[in-house]
């Protein structure tokens, strides 16, 4: 055994026999890391990560949860009560040629995946593994275990460009692998060779260690027609990112984007009303526009009921090397926003946020040395945060309301007096229904989406009333267990569940469809509900 395994044992002896006592806390662990390893004369103090790995080694597997608390590393990842895990499909181009912003492409200096350089953390991964989904997915949940988070709850995003415009064997075979790679996460020496069918995948999943919550997809509005929605339902998509950018038609005609506003109003009807979360994608900071075209383009896609989205990505535009902006910006003919205008802008959009979406990025993952101009501080979403509470003002967003968010920030607020509130407004020609759960100083605790849809064009969900998501947020606790001072599995999804098949009752409806996660099917049918195609239905 080496130095530094005999360091981490030590470290791991030393955590284990003081927690019991009570004594242990992150300062208290930092500096019992730096003893041992100066001890033993290593170069590099124990990493969290192989102290875990001891820890669970000599425990049978189940170490005291509070010491995996402590050492995890990095806690806003499952913070939310799902692991993300982020595949990155090959370079490939997109249908409509190139937008003017875009740094990346095949045919671009980076060789990378459209609208990528190559250098985002999940780009890094696709390289490293030749854009395999199955050694991808595999290493994520490699990376997030070994730094001690639950990977039972896995949400799946596909990125990469355009993918329903990828050839529809490439999308199945790439969702499928994604799958059987958490379906063998935790099977000895064993890794699938894909002879298995999609639905027998499915199968296995559905009762797997690893289980899949949902599946998300980037795309453009124009890729998101009939034919297109279909097919991602038969892979277990939940939730669809469009690539928006802007409403101004102008604008995207200057970008070459390829697309129109009436396309994303199109494609968010016929999303919302085959029962699938929408986000969109925003760029402020385009050419042609302006600090008001952009603040007048948010507070469109709030309050005008042909958007309304779901989620929301906030990417301020960048100057990257081998884009077309690049050369209107060394030509003179373009300025990209300051880190100080891109933080006062997302200061006046943060509090425009309805309470039903979920602000989930305000900037590029990009690192700041390929950056040539525009914002490169890591922080804007903290800059913007101080510019509203010095104004008096706040964000509504369900991040900033969530439970496990909150818990991090103020470890001793305390969250009592649940409630239930529910907020009803129209989208897309149908009502949506927003129910939600909440303790004191407005924390989320719970949501639902439930939609009373417009004109869908799937025959499964004719006369009946959609449940589009249902969430329960706080750490990730893992299937089949409960956690005293965890909020998950505590009966506030039945409790939205029967609410919703409540309030559809009333409206008229005798039947309800949920969204569900492939993983997550089991759930529904101990409640009553039956699968129908990508559905689970149940007669009310």
């Amino acid at each position: 055994m080496s130095s530094y395994e005999k360091a981490c044992e030590e470290v791991a002896r030393i955590v284990a026999e003081r927690f019991e006592c009570g004594k242990t806390d992150y300062i208290d662990l930092n500096r019992i890391k730096k003893e041992v390893g100066s001890r033993y004369r290593l170069k590099t103090i124990p990493r969290n990560s192989d102290i875990i790995k001891i820890l669970t080694e000599t425990e049978a597997s189940h170490p005291n949860r509070g010491i995996i608390d402590l050492l995890r590393r990095k806690r806003i990842r499952t913070i939310s009560g799902v692991a993300v895990v982020a595949a990155m499909t090959s370079p490939y181009p997109c249908p409509h040629g190139k937008c003017v912003v875009c740094p990346g492409g095949p045919d671009s200096p980076f060789k990378s995946p459209q609208s990528y350089t190559g250098l985002e953390p999940a780009a890094l991964r696709g390289f490293q593994h030749d854009f395999d989904p199955y050694k991808q997915v595999k290493a994520r949940l490699k990376q997030l275990s070994e730094i001690g988070h639950e990977i039972d709850k896995v949400e799946l995003i596909v990125m990469g460009g355009t993918i329903t415009s990828r050839p529809l064997f490439y999308q199945r075979w790439f969702v499928k692998r994604s799958i059987e790679a958490m379906n063998d996460f935790y099977s000895q020496n064993q890794r699938s060779t894909g002879e298995k069918s999609w639905l027998t995948v499915q199968k296995i999943n559905e009762t797997a260690k690893v289980r899949n919550t949902g599946i998300t997809f980037e795309t453009r509005p124009d890729c998101c027609k009939k034919q297109d929605i279909k097919h991602m339902l038969s892979l277990g998509v939940t939730k669809v990112e469009l690539g928006v950018q802007h409403t101004d038609n102008e604008i995207l005609r200057l970008i070459n984007r390829g697309h129109t506003r009436e396309d994303v109003i199109r494609a968010n009807r016929l999303l919302r009303d085959s029962s699938l979360k929408v986000g969109f994608h925003m760029m402020p900071g385009l050419p042609g526009s302006d600090l008001e075209m952009d603040l007048a383009a948010f507070e469109e896609i709030f309050n005008n009921p042909d958007f309304l989205p779901d989620y929301l990505k906030i990417y301020p535009t960048l100057v990257v090397e081998g884009s077309q902006l690049e050369k209107l910006w060394r030509r003179g003919e373009y300025e990209p926003l300051t880190n100080e205008a891109a933080a006062e802008l997302i200061s006046r959009i943060k509090p425009m946020i309805p309470p039903w979406t979920r602000l989930q990025r305000v900037q590029r993952d990009i690192p700041a040395g390929k950056i040539l101009a525009g914002v490169k501080k890591s922080n804007l979403r903290q800059i913007a945060r101080k510019m509203m509470e010095d104004r008096g003002e706040r964000c509504r967003c369900i991040r900033c309301r969530e439970v496990g968010h909150r818990m991090l920030e103020e470890p001793e607020l305390e969250i009592s007096n649940l409630r239930l509130s529910i907020e009803r407004y129209y989208c897309c020609g149908g009502s949506e229904n927003f129910l939600s759960i909440l303790g004191g100083e407005d924390t989320l605790v719970a949501f639902l989406r439930l939609r009373f849809p417009s004109d869908p064009f799937l025959s499964e969900l004719d006369g009946a009333s959609l449940i589009r998501e249902l969430h329960v947020y706080g750490p990730l606790v893992p299937f089949d267990e409960e956690v005293e001072d965890g909020w998950q599995h505590k009966g506030y999804g039945e409790w939205l569940l029967a609410e919703a098949e409540r309030i559809s009752l009333d409206e008229g409806y005798s039947k309800i469809a949920v969204m569900s996660g492939i993983g997550v099917r089991g759930y529904y049918r101990s409640k009553g509900y039956e699968q129908a195609g990508a559905f689970m239905i149940k007669e009310i």
